[in-house]
């Protein structure tokens, strides 16, 4: 295709990234096996003349749009990775992958970054600075931020932006605010231990199926009673495994869960007193715990100035500006935000269904409209640098 791209109309881009977004979702990859997205990524750059930043990542691209070498770099993120979700939505083009889905829209995003890549490459040469485009593996897996970072996609980038559909906003809407947007994400396993014994006589065991229950009841009053009414939480235990047959009392349950807060300073309480509450109630039942804590992505924290651009460009491209209600969903784009400034919106794609619903449609007119604001929006902020 070569300079081809570069002279694509409205309506030939768009069918393009509809193509595109619908080859990624017939053929989705998860977390750290997205070898086939990477390398038709990477073809859809090159047919661009769009260079290719040779980092050691064995899945996941980063790319360059830009030849003013002494101006600012600027990133823009998209991530690429599906979901361990069998597709339910009769789409023609539904996932041909047994058991695996673009059931958050991941595809979407790498289509819309792409879009925009085309975009600015064809005013790569008075662009005031540098567009670097980062397409990441496993956000799912809440690491893959991390390992760009490491890996040094972040080098001498000032900026960075990304986004994530929102099915219950309007194509032509989109949803902006400085500040949290997105929750932080961790985890937690508990192994419960007691003592076994037969159903029949409990007296000469320990149980630790009673112990378990008490366990989830008490963790909800971390919320109720240890962090502020002002400020947020949620604690879930989602998982409880523990016994084999009806006539016998375990030795051991095994608990799990999430925990997530948009302030800081209450995630870092929580973990003292999430153990503090099961050593007690262990303690009051003869059992004993041992808690294993799973650090995920800090909350998504929107700069101020960054935002300000954001909601200034949207309202140039003419979409609607909405000031959105955070999320309690977690987004590794948080680890970006730790090393530079940055900003996240949420894209309005008048979906049918909530993100990682086998059922998760999304509506494709949102494409190019996306192509255009992030385009302007690299543009805007490289001047702005």
């Amino acid at each position: 295709m070569g300079t081809g791209i570069e002279a694509l109309r409205s309506t030939e881009l768009e069918s393009k990234l509809i193509a595109i977004r619908r080859q990624l979702h017939q053929y989705p990859e998860v977390a750290y096996e997205e070898f086939e997205t990477t390398r038709a990524i990477r073809e859809w750059l090159e047919e661009a003349d769009i260079r290719i930043i040779d980092l050691p990542l064995q899945t996941g691209v980063v790319a360059e749009i830009g030849v003013n070498n002494s101006g600012p770099i600027i990133a823009l993120r998209a991530d690429m990775d599906a979901l361990p979700i069998q597709e339910e939505t009769g789409l023609p083009y539904a996932s041909k992958i047994p058991g695996k889905m673009h059931a958050c829209g991941h595809d979407f995003h790498t289509a819309v970054i792409l879009g925009a890549a085309y975009l600015l490459k064809q005013q790569e040469k008075t662009l005031a600075g540098t567009v670097r485009l980062l397409f990441q593996p496993a956000e799912e897996k809440g690491t893959g931020a991390r390992q760009l970072v490491e890996r040094g996609a972040l080098e001498g980038v000032q900026a960075i932006f990304g986004l994530h559909n929102k099915p219950d906003l309007e194509v032509g809407t989109i949803g902006i605010k400085p500040g949290p947007l997105m929750a932080s994400v961790d985890g937690f396993e508990i192994d419960v231990e007691g003592i076994g014994t037969h159903a029949a006589i409990p007296h000469a065991g320990v149980d630790p199926i009673v112990a378990a229950s008490q366990i989830v009841t008490a963790l909800q009053s971390i919320v109720s009673r240890n962090v502020s009414p002002l400020d947020n939480a949620v604690v879930s235990v989602t998982t409880i495994h523990g016994g084999t047959t009806w006539n016998v009392i375990p030795d051991k349950v095994v608990l799990g869960g999430t925990i997530r807060t948009f302030q800081e300073e209450v995630r870092a309480r929580i973990p003292d007193r999430l153990r503090a509450i099961i050593e007690g109630v262990a303690s009051a039942y003869g059992a004993k715990v041992h808690l294993r804590w799973i650090a995920g992505p800090p909350p998504v924290h929107n700069d101020e100035k960054l935002t300000k651009l954001s909601i200034d460009v949207a309202k140039k491209v003419g979409l609607q500006v909405v000031t959105p209600n955070p999320s309690t969903a977690g987004e590794d784009f948080a680890y970006y935000q730790l090393k530079i400034p940055g900003s996240f919106v949420f894209f309005g794609t008048s979906g049918t269904e909530v993100w990682h619903h086998p059922g998760f449609t999304l509506d494709e007119r949102a494409l190019l409209p996306g192509a255009h604001y992030f385009a302007e929006l690299a543009a805007s902020a490289l001047k702005d640098r």
